[in-house]
C-alpha cells in the first residue's frame, strides 16, 4: 500500500495533466510506432518492433505509477491550515545560526519540491527538522556536515 501524499491544488493539477498527456498523446504515439514496425515484416528480427514494445511497457508502467499516485493524492486546503507551527505548505523564514543568513522556504510534498522556486520537501532533512516548530524555536537539523541550527523567524501561508 502506498502512502498518502499531500499536494497543493497546483501540484495535483500538474499530476493530473501529466497523466492525461501520457494516456491521450504518448500511448497512441507508441501504439502507432508498434503498428508501423509490425508492418515491416518478420517480427523475430525487427529491432524497431522490439524497441517500440519495450517503450510501450515502460509507458504502461509509468501510467500505472501515476494512477497510483493520483489515487493516494490529497489536496490540502491552505485556508484551513494553522500558522502557529510549521506544517506542509507553510512558508517558513529561517535564519542560519552559524552565518546569520536568512532563507524562506515553502514545505511541499516530495513530488512538488523545487529548490529553485524555494519549495523543499517535507521528507528532506531540513523539511523534517522544521515540521512542528513555532516562531522563535531553534531547529537542530542533522545534515551530512554535522548539525545545523536554524531559528524560525516567520511562518505564513
Amino acid at each position: 500500500m502506498s502512502k498518502i501524499q499531500y499536494y497543493t491544488e497546483e501540484g495535483y493539477n500538474s499530476l493530473k495533466e501529466e497523466l492525461e498527456h501520457l494516456k491521450s498523446v504518448e500511448r497512441p504515439k507508441i501504439s502507432q510506432q508498434i503498428a508501423e514496425a509490425r508492418d515491416k515484416g518478420d517480427l523475430s528480427e525487427n529491432a524497431e518492433y522490439d524497441a517500440a514494445k519495450e517503450a510501450q511497457g515502460l509507458m504502461e508502467m509509468r501510467i500505472s505509477q501515476m494512477e497510483e499516485l493520483m489515487a493516494n493524492a490529497r489536496i490540502i486546503d491552505e485556508s484551513q491550515l494553522d500558522t502557529s507551527k510549521v506544517l506542509v505548505l507553510s512558508k517558513v523564514k529561517i535564519r542560519n545560526q552559524a552565518n546569520k543568513m536568512e532563507m524562506t522556504y515553502t514545505l511541499v510534498s516530495e513530488k512538488e519540491a523545487d529548490l529553485k522556486t524555494g519549495k523543499i520537501s517535507v521528507e528532506s532533512p531540513i523539511g523534517k527538522g522544521l515540521l512542528g516548530k513555532s516562531v522563535g524555536d531553534i531547529a537542530e537539523i542533522k545534515v551530512p556536515r554535522g548539525i545545523m541550527k536554524f531559528e524560525i523567524i516567520d511562518i505564513s501561508r
